[in-house]
């Protein structure tokens, strides 16, 4: 029997790099996840050492491809988590730990460059009244070249996990606009937004379509596989949910959240993000800092396996609310200083109660950046896609259900980003004509979860999570300053 021809995927994902490989019309074959740490060296700093993320790439590819030809494999695609950056020279060494989304390092540096934009400027160039926050490439770069200035001077290339993966498994330095968060528009990189910082505009990589390939393969078990430029691991999941078609949305719940809706129209809503359209379709989506993550932390703290924290949630009762903003918060608020709490604590209260509390806060957290999408729509939702890790417990796909108050369809394939650069780089080989029909094709419903017939007594834990922000909002700021004067200078 001849091998089967097959599209591949790697997802360099914030705590692991998944490959998994799928017949042309969706169907999984083989997976492989390679898990990397994420280093704390101080508080509110993450980082990662760039090379697992390509160890991690090769023993996947090693392992899904076990016992099959180099000739099997028809494509790759690409994709990453976003507003990651690593800095490498001209031999694409990477020249310090890769600072991470979740880091909050740069969030004063951040507020610098974002108040130098009044809401009609940011209008102007970004469409809305964005926030460039700690996560902004300007102000990672401004700190490393205010912090660093040696290695600032050596940096050839800033880039994405997916770019420095492709430019190792091809040669090529490429990016695309839609992980050129903040930066890139649909005429290429923005001025305005570049020139912020000495030096950076020559130091970004070339801006081509996410499916375009980006060359040939040079990895021996990959043949002459096309290699497709990708994007940002959330445009993934857009592309491996299905959310190309106007009045779609998804939720992916991976070590954080996005929340997605498609559409034709695109009314500007600050608290999320509008990408340029494709084929007149805007997709407006919402990334949080925390989902997988808080369940991470809670595990941690309670002393409990994830398996153990999900089984102590299913006999918990609500009433306790949690916020997962452990790290600050991206969408909707784009708040650095806030942080996570617990509230409605009592003698009577649980650990599986604030199990239970863990799930439902980051399921209230996609409901609060939902009602932003929604806006940016014009519409609502009738139903959302659901994946990623979240999706594999049933407990908490039924809570995003109950508490988003939406049918969540969780899909067949649950990590559903590397579904998505498998479809992209399918795309740049020819298999389909464009993504949408690939994603038409390989996208499945595994099963539908319906809201409770009660799930509305969770409206009003749902209003206390939302007054919460504003309410502590100032004492937040000032343990911001206190943490900022209390945490020792860098040595």
């Amino acid at each position: 029997m001849s091998a089967p021809v097959l599209m591949l995927g790697i997802d360099v994902g914030t705590t692991a790099v998944k490959v998994a490989a799928f017949t042309l019309d969706g169907n999984p074959v083989a997976a492989h996840t390679t898990g990397h740490p994420i280093d704390r060296p101080r508080p509110g700093w993450a980082e990662q050492d760039p090379l697992d993320w390509w160890r991690g790439c090769e023993t996947g590819i090693r392992s899904v491809l076990t016992g099959l030809p180099a000739s099997a494999v028809k494509s790759v695609g690409v994709v990453s988590q976003v507003n990651t950056h690593v800095f490498v020279d001209e031999r694409l060494r990477p020249l310090a730990p890769a600072i991470i989304w979740q880091d909050q390092r740069c969030a004063e540096i951040a507020r610098e460059l974002d108040a130098r934009f009044t809401p009609q400027h940011k209008t102007r160039i970004w469409g809305g009244p964005i926030v460039l926050d700690a996560s902004f490439v300007g102000a990672r770069a401004e700190w490393f070249a205010r912090s660093e200035p040696a290695k600032w001077a050596r940096t050839r290339w800033v880039l994405s996990p997916k770019d420095f993966v492709v430019a190792k498994l091809t040669g090529r330095l490429a990016t695309d606009r839609l992980s050129g968060v903040r930066v890139a528009g649909s005429a290429g990189y923005l001025p305005e937004a570049v020139n912020l910082v000495d030096g950076l505009p020559g130091k970004l990589p070339e801006i081509l379509d996410p499916e375009t390939p980006a060359g040939p393969a040079t990895h021996p078990a990959l043949g002459s596989a096309a290699v497709a430029v990708g994007t940002m691991d959330a445009f993934g999941a857009v592309f491996g949910t299905r959310t190309t078609e106007t009045g779609r949305g998804m939720v992916s719940c991976g070590t954080s959240l996005v929340v997605a809706g498609a559409s034709r129209e695109s009314i500007p809503v600050g608290e999320v993000v509008t990408f340029p359209p494709r084929n007149g379709l805007f997709v407006h989506a919402g990334p949080t800092q925390a989902a997988g993550d808080a369940l991470r932390w809670w595990g941690q703290v309670s002393g409990m396996t994830i398996e153990e924290a999900l089984a102590s949630a299913a006999t918990g009762s609500p009433g306790v609310v949690f916020t997962p903003h452990l790290m600050g918060e991206r969408a909707p608020l784009w708040d650095s200083d806030v942080r996570g709490s617990f509230f409605g604590l009592s003698s009577a209260t649980s650990t599986a109660d604030m199990s239970l509390a863990v799930l439902q806060g980051v399921a209230m957290s996609g409901r609060h950046v939902l009602g932003a999408v929604e806006r940016a729509c014009g519409f609502s939702l009738p139903s959302l896609a659901f994946s990623g890790g979240g999706a594999r417990s049933d407990l908490w796909t039924q809570i995003h259900a109950d508490v988003l108050q939406r049918p969540m369809e969780r899909l067949r394939v649950h990590d559903s980003a590397a579904l998505g650069a498998a479809l992209l780089g399918a795309v740049g080989a020819g298999v389909y004509p464009d993504v949408e029909t690939a994603a038409a094709t390989a996208v499945a419903v595994n099963r539908v979860f319906t809201p409770s017939l009660d799930a509305d007594r969770l409206t009003p834990l749902y209003e206390a999570y939302r007054s919460s922000h504003t309410a502590l909002h100032d004492l937040h700021r000032r343990l911001a300053d206190w943490r900022a004067r209390n945490t020792p200078s860098q040595a």
